[in-house]
């Protein structure tokens, strides 16, 4: 005889469980929690996460979008969308202004996503922020698998891989000395396939470039890169017009594509699980100066 309800959740609803207990955490624990909220699909499932956590409430905290002024607009577009629909408080920080003030070089070398770091350090001293929420998820990248979910930075916004708090029974180490802030990584336990099925469940509305359409593009150090003014070609290098998709998003000029038929979440869902490459080393060129590349730049206190 059955004498109480079995509830059982889906590994989707564990995850979004899990999350939504981390954002109300965070909102509890810190005095001045920012998003950041890039219009990518990650950060877009941050957000869809977020509104489900404080609900009916507007968000408890800003978001924070850093401006390389090399984004593709149909993300700029879907970013702009969600923060007017959430009233959400959106700060944007942008490299060209931290450039014009002298707060980050450009000695026309270092490429726009480096310049970012600089950037985005001096955003969250100037707003004083404790704790900023990315979306990160372990499995993209092996400095990222290395992340715990409240991730230490020092007063100079840098990360110790190997001076990391431990986080037994999901229970959160949150202090901090003046001048160091934290960041936070909701979706460290989530995957790739595990957005996209979140996403098809959710309904969410995310950037048409991840899904099929024709783009001119030009093949760059194995990667398929979109033309732009920003991408000017070098020699040997041919623009052709093909059907790709972008599986993340970022720098334009350092984002690539790939070739893809697929135009809808339950296809894409099928192109990724026989993937051999996560996004980020598939199409990020910013990953492939160097097998540390990630691990140097967060170092740095990139996110």
């Amino acid at each position: 005889m059955q004498t109480h309800a079995d509830y059982r959740l889906s590994q989707l609803d564990e995850l979004e469980s899990e999350s939504i207990h981390i954002f109300r955490e965070v909102a509890a624990e810190f005095e001045r929690p920012v998003l950041m909220f890039s219009g990518g699909k990650d950060s877009i499932v941050m957000m869809r996460l977020a509104e489900k956590a404080f609900y009916p409430a507007k968000l408890p905290f800003p978001v924070l979008q850093v401006d390389t002024g090399y984004d593709f607009p149909e993300v700029l577009a879907t970013r702009d969308e969600w923060v007017d629909r959430l009233g959400a408080r959106l700060i944007i920080a942008s490299v060209e202004q931290a450039i014009a003030d002298k707060i980050v070089v450009d000695d026309g070398k270092t490429s726009r996503n480096r310049l970012q770091i600089g950037t985005l350090l001096h955003a969250i001293e100037e707003g004083g922020f404790t704790a900023a929420f990315g979306g990160g998820r372990r499995d993209e990248e092996k400095a990222r698998a290395k992340e715990r979910i409240y991730s230490h930075r020092d007063d100079f916004g840098q990360w110790d891989p190997k001076n990391q708090r431990p986080e037994l029974w999901n229970l959160y180490n949150a202090r901090l000395h003046a001048g160091e802030h934290m960041r936070i990584f909701p979706l460290s336990n989530w995957t790739e396939l595990d957005i996209w099925d979140y996403i098809g469940r959710e309904g969410i509305s995310i950037p048409s470039i991840y899904f099929s359409h024709r783009r001119r593009v030009f093949e760059r150090d194995g990667m398929l890169l979109s033309e732009s003014e920003h991408n000017p070609l070098r020699d040997g290098e041919v623009v052709t017009e093909r059907t790709v998709r972008f599986r993340t998003v970022g720098d334009l000029t350092l984002t690539g594509c790939i070739e893809s038929t697929a135009s809808t979440v339950d296809e894409i869902m099928d192109e990724i699980s026989v993937a051999r490459l996560t996004e980020r080393g598939a199409t990020r060129g910013d990953d492939r100066f160097s097998e540390a590349a990630m691990e140097d730049r967060k170092k740095e206190g990139y996110f």
